[in-house]
């Protein structure tokens, strides 16, 4: 759906007059666009050391609109976040470096990790758990259960549906009774799958995960705030062998891992994750009620039919999603992301789907972009842990 963006910006923005100040300070607020001479077809979509702000007018949008958006995303809850388009800051709110835990936001880093490891030759997405020797603790795992493929769990298709940990209440809930399903049938948002999936990578790897994501992305891509040390894991004791794996990064870190995939997994002139699997990875594969799902990402669009009416994302779009609102959306066309945090430690509200596709549409109407004809109202809520 999303890979094979072209994203060359020579000719696109060469009438869009703006003096770049990239990186120029090592700390504090990140130097502003002006509206004086300097020529944008030049300038790199990527931040420097620092992010650099412009003048939402010099980009098309609208001030009005855009406090409207950052506006609404306070009411519902927001403590801090992000609208980045062509790489340049046009709003930003709250404290954008403090980190704070992304929940099932980190499922698309563990993602991504994988995509890198599949480019080197080290995981083979069609390998099953058989193959990988993965079992689990009493009741074990079935012989059919362990036909299951890593691209099964990356999809939330394993049918392996053994007790696991780091769930909500409606994620247990919901979970269909073990042996019901055939590994690859059918779709259900499984904390299982993903956990394991951690400790596949790290078997594959020799990498723990944190670690990894240090190296094989927050170095590459300049993440300014993430350490090795800001995520840990969630044992689940008896009922399984496999722990979760709760990360904390900062708001404008996470808008670094939202651009590279907005570039198809490339940050300047180095490709960190392969292409071919920005492009797979953000593609559904399975229908969900609001769209649909692909590897660890959620989308916009289904993988088969259409959307229902009180949607308000009708583009091409795709978002790393987290419990209590945490989302870095990606809008290919438009060149834009938008990410949202909720610290739960500064409120005790919380951000649900229908909330992310407002702001996000709130977003793309300030550009005068949207073609929407009225503010949706879709009262989704997230089960994601």
């Amino acid at each position: 759906m999303t890979g094979n963006l072209s994203r060359s910006l020579s000719g696109v923005y060469g009438s869009i007059a703006l003096a770049i100040m990239l990186g120029g300070c090592a700390s504090g607020t990140p130097p502003a666009v002006s509206s004086a001479t300097g020529d944008y077809s030049a300038q790199s979509p990527f931040p420097g050391a620092e992010w650099t702000r412009a003048d939402p007018a010099t980009l098309g949008f609208s001030q009005e609109g855009i406090d409207k958006a950052v506006a609404y995303a306070k009411r519902a809850g927001s403590t801090s976040g992000m609208i980045i388009q062509h790489g340049l800051v046009v709003a930003e709110w709250g404290d954008v470096s403090r980190r704070s835990n992304l929940y099932s936001g980190r499922k698309s880093f563990m993602s991504a990790l994988i995509g890198i490891a599949v480019g080197r030759g080290q995981i083979n997405p069609d390998e099953t758990l058989e193959q990988f020797g993965i079992d689990d603790n009493d009741p074990s795992l079935t012989p059919t259960e362990k036909q299951a493929s890593v691209r099964m769990m990356l999809e939330a298709r394993s049918g392996v549906y053994h007790p696991t940990v780091y769930e909500t209440a409606g994620m247990e809930a919901s979970k269909p009774p073990r042996g019901s399903h055939a590994p690859g049938t059918f779709w259900y948002y499984n904390n299982w799958d993903f956990n394991t999936l951690g400790a596949i990578y790290e078997k594959a790897t020799g990498q723990h995960i944190f670690e990894a994501l240090r190296t094989e992305i927050a170095e590459p891509i300049g993440m300014q705030d993430y350490r090795a040390t800001d995520g840990h894991y969630v044992s689940g004791g008896l009922a399984t062998r496999y722990p979760a794996y709760p990360i904390d990064v900062s708001t404008r870190d996470l808008a670094r891992f939202a651009l590279l995939y907005l570039n198809n997994g490339r940050w300047r002139d180095r490709q960190i994750v392969p292409a071919s699997w920005v492009a797979e990875s953000t593609r559904s594969y399975s229908n969900t009620p609001t769209g649909g799902y692909a590897y660890m990402w959620w989308t916009s669009t289904p993988a088969s039919g259409s959307r229902g009416p009180k949607v308000a994302l009708l583009r091409a779009t795709y978002w790393a999603d987290g419990n209590h609102g945490q989302y870095a959306v990606i809008v290919p066309s438009l060149d834009l992301v938008v990410i949202n945090r909720v610290d739960v430690r500064l409120t005790s509200k919380s951000m649900h789907q229908s909330n992310m596709e407002e702001l996000v549409w709130l977003a793309e109407s300030a550009e005068g972009a949207t073609d929407i004809g009225s503010e949706p109202t879709n009262p989704t809520q997230s089960p994601h842990d």
